[in-house]
């Protein structure tokens, strides 16, 4: 298994609009592709100190070559579609992938 690791910000003000896109619009999109391989999203969210809210996307993949076919060959590059950028401040501008070793199931 691999899990797809990328972290966004956002102004407080923001942050409920990029959690609704993310969850109504840019996750379910992903979904529809079909991508052979992907087992979903888990969305993390917490408040920063310097006011900002920090996001945390963990795609999870069977497979690196699944991956790829998500992405293609530069499969590190992030995926932040423009109604995303129009409410994150920064974010990271690759993904990190890691094998699971182990879960909790």
């Amino acid at each position: 298994m691999i899990r797809r690791f990328w972290r966004g910000w956002t102004t407080a003000e923001n942050a409920h609009a990029y959690e609704t896109r993310l969850l109504t619009t840019i996750l379910p999109e992903i979904e529809a592709r079909g991508i052979p391989g992907y087992q979903g999203a888990e969305v993390w969210r917490r408040p920063l100190e310097d006011g900002r809210v920090e996001f945390v996307t963990i795609l999870g993949f069977d497979r690196l070559e699944d991956v790829k076919g998500f992405m293609g060959e530069d499969y590190e590059t992030a995926h932040v579609p423009d109604i995303a950028r129009e409410v994150l401040d920064d974010f990271d501008r690759t993904s990190v992938h890691y094998d699971v070793v182990k879960t909790n199931d």
